[in-house]
């Protein structure tokens, strides 16, 4: 029997096993890891941006199957008749981004954003498809635009097995909800690593002051690649012996290819040419980790406004669009807030994760946290 696991079940899986509990594990900033200048939002989240909802289902099945969901949606409308600005940026195009071309055309996101597996993306596409031809106000239309990213999760998952299906993904999607996101080994974030330990989903805000604009910037990752692992500037892949090219004489120990999926959403009233030159700065923030960006890496980067007068309408009979837009030269504040939220993202997927064993045994350590602390110490970090 195959178990979904959606945020109130996650601790109950298949063949009496329960998966550890998570709850109790810190976040970046339980550890006094505070990357930036600027502070979060109430809930140091995506989620944090007004009308921005997460919804997420982990499948967990027997010894091989660690994979799941992570579904994103911009508002509660419908998106398809309610379109949001959105941008993407392609820091390295090793994946399957599924309906790239289209928003890289019009500058519009019409579906929620899926992330999931890579085998999966298609499996997910078709859901989301089923999602908005369900609409009440969609029974006419007949193109659909859905956007769906993945990261390699073959590593803890049974991949080939394309265990997500139509159903998990409409559940991700129902049971959406603006309340806090759930992190580490959940969704899209189960079966994946980055830097040689346990990765997942993680998420981080940040909240600009009202003299400039007091606008709100959340940020989510599916951590899944790798390089030398660097927390707020602390070198903790070198101090802990796993990073990229240890032992470059001998054949390399930490692969660094992967995938991370970086999800950017903000309240700033902004089109196409703004939110591209935000998930751009994204990327800055993913090297600020210590990522390598290798060959076999997609990084990629989905950026939206969720402005509720930057909306486009399905059809509508206007010909001009005449709604503010944040001057190009007052972005500045906010490339500062996505680099320091995806920085922070990353280290939260790292942090909340537990130690996953999957497919043919092979098993996957989360990052320990007591050595983390040692290494705080020697670099005089700790809070005080």
């Amino acid at each position: 029997m195959k178990y979904l696991l959606s945020l109130a079940m996650l601790g109950i899986v298949s063949d009496g096993y329960t998966q550890p509990d998570a709850s109790a594990k810190p976040r970046a900033r339980d550890l006094g890891l505070a990357p930036g200048i600027l502070d979060p939002g109430p809930l140091n989240g995506i989620t944090d941006v007004q009308g921005v909802t997460v919804g997420q289902v982990t499948i967990w099945e027997g010894d091989s199957i660690r994979t799941g969901v992570t579904t994103i949606l911009p508002h509660g409308g419908n998106i398809f008749q309610e379109k949001v600005p959105a941008a993407i940026h392609l820091g390295n195009a090793f994946g399957k981004l599924v309906g790239y071309t289209q928003v890289e055309e019009l500058g519009t996101l019409e579906s929620p954003i899926v992330l999931t597996g890579t085998l999966a993306v298609w499996n997910a596409a078709n859901a989301v498809v089923s999602y908005l031809m369900a609409l009440p106000g969609n029974e006419d239309v007949h193109s659909f635009n859905p956007v769906v990213g993945e990261t390699n999760d073959s590593g803890l998952n049974d991949i080939r097995g394309r265990h997500v299906k139509e159903s998990h993904v409409l559940e991700s999607i129902r049971t959406a909800s603006a309340e806090s996101v759930q992190e580490g080994v959940v969704g899209a974030g189960t079966g994946t690593s980055a830097f040689g330990w346990k990765g997942g989903i993680g998420t981080s805000s940040r909240k600009l002051p009202d003299a400039l604009g007091g606008f709100t910037v959340g940020v989510l990752v599916q951590s899944n690649y790798g390089g030398v692992l660097q927390m707020d500037g602390l070198p903790v892949g070198e101090e802990l012996g796993r990073y990229y090219l240890r032992d470059a004489t001998n054949g390399d120990e930490d692969n660094p290819d992967g995938s991370i999926m970086m999800v950017v959403a903000t309240d700033a009233p902004l089109r196409q040419g703004g939110l591209t030159r935000i998930a751009k700065r994204a990327m800055l923030g993913l090297s600020r980790t210590g990522a390598t960006s290798s060959h076999g890496s997609g990084d990629y980067v989905i950026a939206f406004s969720t402005a509720p007068e930057l909306r486009s309408r399905f059809e509508s009979s206007e010909l001009t669009e005449n709604a503010n837009v944040l001057r190009g030269d007052k972005l500045s504040p906010i490339f500062q807030a996505t680099i320091e939220a995806t920085e922070e993202a990353v280290y939260n997927s790292l942090l909340k994760a537990v130690d996953v064993t999957g497919r043919d045994g092979r098993r996957r350590e989360a990052l320990p946290i007591d050595r983390l602390r040692e290494v705080m110490k020697k670099y005089n970090r700790l809070p005080k």
